[in-house]
């Protein structure tokens, strides 16, 4: 599972370099760039656009429950009684399976259908104590959080001299001078996807070079002493030492040290682990469709955690508009002619190992997954929908969001990548699509102590558990299977 999960990591992070070298410009999606495409000239015959045209009266009826009526507030406290009762929920914890165990029963008791857990197997990092202490030239205490997959120091920790890079070429030129020194990189971040190469690969490049130890400066454009944690990668062949994210504040003190000359001396003591593999389940709901109940629409959320905050953005919030979506749909009767299903993933964060276990339990399914949906970039105020799918299917989905006029979530925009989790499907041509929202703000909660209730806002869970029952409702309804196109 570990050289497995390294080579998806690092493959995440090759594609998403790709991704990154162009001029526009959109706040990524986990480790891609959002590039803006012009759409194309719609000419989609005018039965289908009258057919579309006449869910307006549904879909009313669904954000009038959502916003206003019966369904109003129900996301956010169901989403802040998950939170409150489970924590935080990284894979292999027992925090998470009871989560799951949760969910399952939630969703039997709410008269969804086909409710189960599907069996997968997910790595186990604990993390440990951690702490990082400056010992030269003074002391103080460092505010780090251990990256997923690392190993920990011995008891005594390592104590050992600072070299800080600003780059990996930074490193390269001073090569001679990182050997038994704890490299700090203090990377500029000017876009997640151009900044999360050093979580994943810092601790690799700064091995290559005879280091001890990896610091990073945390992936984030703000902080309040907050570091951030992630995933990195060890690869073969380059011996392993321990990585940990500090805060922007320190990357830039230790920074400051080096520039004036001092000497920098640290003490880290982490106690982080790779247990033996655990079992853990995807969890599967829906609501089953009146004429062709083969054929599905999937939403879908993660239901697991980093072991800091407690999840409630990442993914809390795309987790229960998936479920509150169905929900929704089932307390207003509305049964569409395909099978509307919500999936939630398991072991997103330890390398989308949830995702690929149900991609190969059901490889022959995949030609009946009509459109899926992924929510994993935060539940804020929604604009629109972000979709990859071919001319003919941009041209639909901009018609069926003009039925969001009423809470403003109109916009579309074409995209490479809608989530981490159904890029496995999307890839390979299957139609996808992905919340867009106002979520600028979203790398300041990210994988850090941060990610708590008080990033969620009841008025936009309820405004996008109605998109995303819109949405889902209307593409599951149509006369027409939605169309699959090389984009």
């Amino acid at each position: 599972m570990g050289n497995r999960l390294s080579f998806i990591i690092l493959l995440t992070v090759a594609l998403t370099l790709v991704m990154c070298d162009v001029s526009n410009d959109k706040i990524e999606d986990d480790g891609h760039l959002i590039k803006k495409k012009t759409p194309s000239e719609c000419n989609l015959p005018n039965e289908l656009k009258t057919e579309i045209a006449s869910y307006s009266s549904t879909v009313e009826k669904i954000i009038n429950a959502a916003v206003n009526g019966s369904f109003k507030g129900v996301t956010y406290q169901e989403l802040t009684l998950f939170v409150d009762t489970f924590g935080n929920r990284i894979a292999g914890s027992q925090n998470l399976e009871n989560a799951i165990d949760y969910m399952i029963n939630k969703s039997i008791a709410d008269g969804l259908d086909n409710v189960h857990g599907e069996d997968v197997q997910v790595p186990h990092w604990v993390r440990g104590f951690e702490s990082a202490t400056l010992v030269e030239p003074h002391n103080s205490s460092l505010s780090i959080l251990g990256l997923g997959g690392s190993i920990g120091t011995s008891p005594e920790g390592i104590l050992a001299e600072v070299l800080v890079v600003k780059t990996f070429d930074d490193l390269q030129s001073k090569a001679e001078q990182a050997k038994d020194k704890i490299v700090v990189y203090n990377e500029d971040f000017v876009s997640y996807g151009s900044a999360v190469i050093y979580r994943s690969n810092g601790a690799i490049e700064a091995s290559k070079v005879g280091a001890v130890a990896s610091l990073i400066r945390s992936i984030s454009p703000f902080s309040l002493n907050t570091p951030h944690t992630g995933m990195q990668s060890y690869a073969e062949n380059v011996t392993k030492i321990p990585g940990a994210a500090i805060t922007i504040e320190d990357a830039h003190f230790l920074q400051r040290l080096q520039d004036e000359g001092k000497t920098i001396k640290i003490l880290l003591k982490m106690e982080a682990q790779t247990l033996p593999d655990t079992t853990s389940r995807n969890v599967v709901a829906e609501i089953e469709g009146t004429e062709h109940p083969e054929k599905v629409v999937i939403v879908s959320g993660h239901i697991d955690s980093w072991d800091v905050g407690n999840g409630a953005m990442d993914d809390g919030g795309g987790l229960f508009i998936s479920w509150g979506a169905l929900a929704l749909l089932k307390s207003l009767g509305l049964t569409a002619k395909r099978t509307v299903r919500a999936i939630f993933w398991t072991a997103e964060e330890l390398g989308f190992v949830g995702a690929y276990q149900y991609a190969t339990d059901h490889a022959n399914e995949t030609d009946n997954f009509i459109f899926m949906m992924e929510s994993d970039n935060g539940t804020f105020n929604p604009i629109g929908l972000q979709y990859n799918a071919g001319t003919t299917g941009g041209c639909i989905i901009q018609e069926v969001m003009k039925l969001l006029a009423p809470i403003n979530a109109t916009g579309t925009q074409q995209s490479p990548s809608v989530g981490s989790d159904i890029e496995i499907w999307t890839s390979e041509g299957v139609p996808g699509g992905s919340l867009d929202t106002e979520n600028d703000k979203y790398y300041w909660y990210h994988h850090s102590n941060a990610d708590t209730l008080e990033a969620e806002s009841t008025d936009y869970l309820d405004k996008n558990t109605a998109l995303w029952a819109s949405v889902a409702y209307v593409l599951a309804d149509l006369s027409i299977d939605f169309p699959r196109e090389t984009t």
